[in-house]
C-alpha cells in the first residue's frame, strides 16, 4: 500500500524540507511495512524554488543525524493536492495558503488532506512550527525538536491506517 505526504511551509528551506528529512529518517527506523511511504516537500511560494534548504537548516540537522543537503526547493502545484494523501502544513498562513491554493484551481473537495503538522505532537508549548528564518540559530533546533516529536505522533496514526 502506498501513502504520500507532501509537507509544507512558506519558501521550502527551513521547516519542511526539516520535516521531509526528519520524517523520512524516523518512518525507515519505524519499518512501516507494507506501506510505502512517499515522502516530499514545498512551499507555497516559488521565491526559493531551484535553491537548496538554508545553510542553518542543513547544519542543525547535520548535527542530529539528519540530511537536507539534497533536498531542493519547489512551489506547491496543482496537482500536489491529488497526488498526496496528506499535505501538512507547518503553520496556519500555511494551512490557509494552502486552502486558498485549492480553492483557486478547482480542488476544494481536496482540502480535508490539509493538516497542522503540530496537531500530531504530544508537547502542549507550541501550535505551530515557528520560522526560524529571521531568528537565531537555536530556533533552527527548537524546529527539529518540534518535528520530531510532530512525526512521532504522524507515524503512530499512520501505523493504523
Amino acid at each position: 500500500m502506498n501513502y504520500s505526504i507532501l509537507f509544507v511551509c512558506l519558501g521550502n528551506i527551513c521547516r519542511s524540507p526539516t520535516a521531509e528529512a526528519v520524517f523520512t529518517r524516523l518512518a525507515q527506523d519505524e519499518e512501516l511495512s507494507p506501506l510505502k511511504l512517499q515522502i516530499d516537500s514545498a512551499g507555497t511560494i516559488a521565491h526559493h524554488a531551484g535553491e537548496h534548504s538554508d545553510h542553518r537548516s542543513i547544519s542543525a540537522g547535520k548535527k542530529r543525524g539528519y540530511d537536507l543537503s539534497n533536498i531542493i526547493s519547489r512551489q506547491v502545484i496543482e496537482c500536489d493536492f491529488e497526488n498526496f494523501d496528506l499535505l501538512i502544513a507547518m503553520d496556519n498562513s500555511n494551512f490557509t495558503n494552502l486552502s486558498e491554493i485549492a480553492h483557486q484551481t478547482g480542488q476544494s473537495h481536496l482540502i480535508q488532506k490539509i493538516k497542522l503538522f503540530l496537531d500530531y505532537s504530544t508537547q502542549t508549548e507550541y501550535t505551530e512550527v515557528p520560522d526560524p528564518y529571521y531568528g537565531g540559530s537555536n530556533g533552527f533546533d527548537r524546529v527539529i525538536d518540534l518535528v520530531e516529536d510532530a512525526s512521532q505522533g504522524l507515524i503512530r496514526q499512520i501505523k493504523n491506517i
